[in-house]
């Protein structure tokens, strides 16, 4: 049994997560991003206070060992929780921003980095949603600009259109946000307006303008309709939103168009993009743009996110540090890929060939096919023992492992080579000198495909 919330991941699924893996560390490369790791493990001031008060409460924290455990005795749950001195990172964010400043010395700025790594939040089970799951980070620290918005929202473009996962990329500017308060009379109440404004697609808009009232905040049908107009980053879209907005809206304003611009010159090719004004996560650190990237064919939400965070590191001690960074949330990529049935052909077997074992007079002549196989490019198995053939063929069948490869001591003394395609049901046969050749036409080794 496992805890709830943890799962095993068995060979199929681990190739598909190995295989989104692949294609979005490539992305990151592409973007000159380095990778790095932090420690699974961080100091619990490190950590409680960024997240808000959720976060705080999701947090796992780590009890110590020993002697040291014999202060939390008679304590209470919440003593316990705030005396605790670790705790497992809730996201790859923070600890980056730590790591930056303990390492500022050594790092030349602006420093790209991407991390692939789990994080652990005690939440509610469901689905798309564990309490241990993976997480692929890209951040840029040490420089500001709209260049690096564009080139994160293209990131997203080109790891999804490598997917063939077809998604929607939702932009939101936490300024526009502040402007739309302060309109309605709650700039005061800037959290709590954004946090009830967040819980949109739970709550729906009228539970959003209830919590909004239970605030005094009182936001009538005409500015109600901005938030659901369908807005886009364009000419139109951004006169409309300067419209509504006015002066207060310039400086967030002034970044889109810049923004728009980039976009314009070489636009997303996959991933279609949506001004949202009711995107409001991350607003505890955000500053500026803020990213979501939603799947528009599975029932899956959200598959990753980010944004512009120009303070983060001064929590840390280091002031004046522009960041800003994207998140793709592996698991739910892989479920929402699942749902629309594009695993199945990655999801085969890693083996291509299986090399027969037919007894100790012919082990070395096997093993020797094996590793020239190997050295010529393809994924090759020889199995362990002899065996009768029914059952190496079954579990060739069933590891989904296309060609048996057999050269017993009959084969041998008649310099043949038996190549058995499982899937066609065809049975190759050719000589010592040959096989190598005939196996290729059927299935070139990787690289030369």
């Amino acid at each position: 049994m496992l805890p709830k919330g943890t799962r095993d991941i068995l060979p199929g699924p681990m190739r598909v997560r190995t295989h989104i893996m692949q294609i979005v560390e490539s992305v990151f490369q592409c973007y000159a991003f380095v990778r790095i790791e932090t420690p699974a493990i961080e100091l619990n001031k490190s950590l409680s206070g960024k997240y808000g008060e959720e976060g705080d409460r999701l947090m796992f924290k780590v009890l110590p060992r020993g002697e040291k455990l014999k202060k939390f005795e008679g304590k209470t749950a919440s003593e316990m929780q705030a005396g605790v001195e670790e705790a497992l990172r809730y996201d790859l964010t923070v600890p980056f921003a730590r790591f930056v400043v303990d390492h500022r010395n050594d790092l030349a700025f602006p420093f790209k980095r991407y991390q692939i790594q789990n994080v652990w939040r005690g939440d509610r089970p469901q689905k798309g949603r564990y309490r241990e799951f993976t997480q692929c980070d890209a951040d840029v620290v040490g420089i500001s600009g709209i260049v690096q918005e564009a080139e994160m929202m293209h990131i997203y473009n080109d790891v999804f259109h490598s997917l063939d996962l077809p998604a929607q990329l939702a932009l939101n500017h936490r300024k526009l946000l502040l402007a739309i308060a302060e309109k309605v009379g709650a700039a005061d109440r800037f959290i709590p307006f954004t946090v009830a404004l967040d819980k949109l697609d739970k709550i729906g808009w009228a539970g959003v303008r209830s919590e909004w009232e239970a605030m005094g905040i009182v936001v009538d049908d005409q500015w109600a309709s901005l938030f659901t107009s369908e807005l886009h980053l364009d000419e139109d879209g951004l006169a409309q939103l300067a419209q509504w907005l006015g002066p207060v809206a310039d400086q967030a304003l002034e970044e889109l168009t810049s923004l728009s611009e980039l976009l314009s010159a070489r636009p997303l090719d996959h991933l279609s993009l949506k001004l949202d004004l009711t995107l409001a996560r991350g607003l505890d650190y955000y500053t500026g743009c803020i990213f979501e990237i939603r799947s528009t064919g599975a029932k899956i939400g959200s598959l990753g996110g980010g944004g512009r965070y120009d303070d983060l590191t001064s929590v840390f001690g280091l002031k004046d540090t522009p960041g800003i960074g994207i998140s793709f949330g592996l698991d739910r990529i892989q479920l929402a890929m699942e749902e629309l049935g594009l695993t199945e052909a990655v999801k085969g077997s890693q083996t291509h060939l299986l090399i027969a074992h037919m007894g100790a007079s012919t082990q070395a002549d096997h093993f020797s096919m094996a590793q020239q196989l190997r050295e010529e490019g393809w994924v090759a198995e020889l199995y362990p023992t002899a065996a009768r053939l029914k059952k190496q063929m079954a579990f060739a069948s069933r590891s989904g492992i296309r060609f048996f490869i057999l050269r017993g001591e009959q084969e041998r003394d008649a310099d043949k080579v038996l190549i058995k395609d499982l899937q066609e049901g065809v049975q190759t046969e050719a000589t010592g000198s040959e096989w190598i050749d005939r196996l290729r036409e059927m299935l070139p080794p990787a690289g030369t495909q």
